[in-house]
């Protein structure tokens, strides 16, 4: 019983840290509606920050609690600078736009700690004064831990004054519930705005700096934390700091106990508990139910079937393609059947996101069980590459029916999550299950039939699969089917009036989305001749968004200009130092300056020059 009791101490301990982020996270998102996915990296950033602050102070008490304090207040400021400079502009955008904005954020604070700090893990020195252990029913339990099992019902407490019994406080929730009101009361929300955004970046910070004494002080820190950060607000209800410290104390002892009875579940389990909730209670354990009629998008306008310039640049590009390979090396053949992979992944997830109005931050899953898919048809059936590519989709969409079903019951950032949820499962199902997958160490040796081995007959084989996949879903768009998508995208509840089933028509979509992406998975397995869990993994789907947004997001073009710049982008700038921060300021850039993407910025210009009709106006 005594150590059940001191496994029970150690969940709350890690759930008190990982209130302090999560509740950062959530006050941002409750009142400026932003998905923060940089809330990571201010936490590792106040993690090294302490660590270094700390090796220039006596190992004091003063100067250790000084260094975490001084740590967390640089971070606070760092975040407004975020704030002001880039999170300001954006904050009527779509979610799909806060998420990219904020992961190239991600991706420039990497380099930037990289820069500083180097790539060393950094073990930090204990807390002074709190450096020993006491022993409680015979076990032993960390002092350090005791302070923060203190910490969070602290924080919790402070919080609640702060926004009870304080006029800002006031404000807050006044934004948090009726943001158009307050700004009609005379309120700067610019002001308000930035000064959560600085007392939440202050938490992530405190929540990192408090880490020195625990854990190695790593670049992987930031993604590690958001992921369950993202749970418990999700879990708690978006915008309820209340309902992050439950949902936290709830992650935090379902990983201490989970270890013991489900080791190899571990890594998934919360995700399922979030996936669980949400189906039960869409908007979280204390969430209001208003926050999912919340829509911080864009009036789409109309699609039109390309005009006589646009089908005529479609056909010299596909000359083009078709042409390639007798003029260009092998290493462009390799690279451009890459293209032709993602510009299918990407357009899967647009057939969703701009006809349907659906977001998914999960969509790498179907990629992967497509990929897989095909991988098991040859490593345990001895199939062949043909039987193998048919069984890719099919996989794929099998996942997709099972998580489409629970997903389109949901909007917004609520269903995003979940979407994110289910891309975790099948993430962490193939990364323990090795006996299957094969774990970390992927499967290996899936190549091409013998007719498909050269890089030209396999970026022939790719270019009729993903090329063909593409039109499919463009005939789609405009059929009967595609109409209705769109019609319940821009007005749900009158689309339902007249007698058609939505939620069937976009299960539906979801799953054909989830099919094609899972062709796009399978012929990218045998080009690669291995696949690996991280296909399925955040960073995968992450690829899918920024591709669709670096095209633009409201042209059927868009996500195949997207993924031919990405993926040219990322094969060049990979080659230099820091080239993640060149990609998170390219990714910021694009959101910021220029929203409507290279093809909507491509379409506009032809617009004003006569090329094509004004879809504004022809509506």
């Amino acid at each position: 019983m005594s150590f059940y009791f001191a496994q029970f101490l150690t969940g709350l301990s890690s759930a008190s840290s990982l209130f302090l982020v999560a509740c950062g996270l959530s006050l941002i998102f409750g009142v400026t509606r932003v998905v923060n996915f940089a809330h990571g990296s201010f936490y590792m950033l106040g993690a090294y920050v302490a660590y270094s602050l700390v090796q220039f102070v006596p190992g004091s008490i003063l100067g250790f609690w000084g260094s975490v304090l001084a740590a967390a207040l640089i971070v606070a400021l760092v975040g407004v600078l975020v704030e002001m400079l880039i999170l300001k502009r954006i904050y009527n955008a779509p979610e799909l736009y806060q998420l990219v904005a904020t992961f190239g954020v991600v991706l420039l604070m990497q380099d930037a700690v990289l820069f500083i700090f180097g790539g060393e893990d950094q073990f930090g020195p204990r807390a002074p004064g709190l450096d020993g252990v006491v022993r409680i029913f015979g076990e032993p339990i960390p002092e350090y831990d005791l302070l923060l099992i203190a910490l969070g019902p602290v924080v919790l407490g402070a919080m609640w004054l702060l926004l009870n019994r304080t006029r800002w406080g006031i404000l807050v929730r006044a934004a948090t519930l009726d943001r158009e009101m307050v700004a009609s009361l005379g309120v700067n929300q610019s002001w308000l705005f930035t000064t959560v955004f600085f007392l939440g970046s202050f938490l992530a910070g405190l929540g990192g700096a408090l880490q020195v004494p625990r854990v190695s002080v790593n670049l992987l820190m930031d993604l590690s934390i958001i992921a369950e950060a993202f749970v418990v607000v999700v879990i708690g209800g978006m915008g309820s700091i209340p309902g992050a410290f439950i949902a936290a104390l709830l992650i935090g002892e379902l990983n201490a106990f989970g270890v013991l009875v489900l080791p190899q579940a571990t890594i998934v389990l919360a995700f399922v508990v979030m996936a669980v909730v949400l189906v039960i209670r869409p908007y979280g354990l204390l969430g209001k139910a208003e926050t999912l009629a919340h829509s911080a998008g864009q009036v789409e306008l109309p699609i039109r079937p390309a005009s006589t310039l646009a089908k005529s640049v479609a056909g010299l590009l596909l000359a083009g393609l078709v042409v390639m390979p007798f003029l260009a090396g092998e290493f462009a053949i390799v690279l451009a059947t890459d293209v032709l992979i993602f510009a299918l992944f990407a357009a899967s997830l647009h057939f969703i996101m701009s006809n349907g109005g659906m977001v998914s931050f999960g969509h790498a899953a179907y990629f992967g069980l497509g990929a897989y898919g095909a991988a098991f048809v040859i490593k345990y059936a001895g199939g062949s590459m043909e039987l193998a590519l048919l069984a890719a989709p099919l996989m794929a969409a099998a996942g997709a029916l099972i998580f489409g079903w629970f997903c389109v019951r949901l909007s917004g950032v609520y269903m995003a999550m979940l979407t994110l949820a289910a891309a975790q499962i099948v993430w962490s199902t193939a990364f323990q299950w090795q006996d299957l997958t094969g774990g970390d160490d992927g499967l290996l040796g899936i190549w091409p039939s013998e007719w498909a081995k050269s890089k030209t007959a396999y970026y022939y084989l790719a270019l009729v699969l993903c090329g063909g996949s593409i039109l499919a879903m463009r005939r789609m768009i405009f059929s009967p089917f595609g109409y209705t998508l769109r019609g319940g995208r821009d007005n749900p509840n009158r689309t339902e009036s007249i007698g058609i089933n939505l939620r069937h028509h976009q299960w539906a979509a979801f799953i054909i989305a989830g099919m094609f992406a899972g062709i796009a998975g399978g012929v990218y397995v045998f080009s690669k001749g291995s696949i690996f869990p991280d296909e399925a993994a955040i960073p995968r789907s992450v690829d899918a968004l920024v591709m669709v947004l670096l095209g633009g997001v409201q042209t059927l073009s868009g996500p195949v200009v997207g993924a031919g710049v990405f993926r040219l982008l990322e094969d060049e700038i990979s080659r230099l130092d820091y080239w993640r921060a060149i990609l998170g300021a390219i990714i910021i850039a694009i959101v910021v300056i220029a929203p409507e993407g290279i093809a909507g910025f491509i379409k506009k210009i032809a617009v004003k020059a006569g090329f094509e009709r004004n879809e504004e106006q022809a509506s």
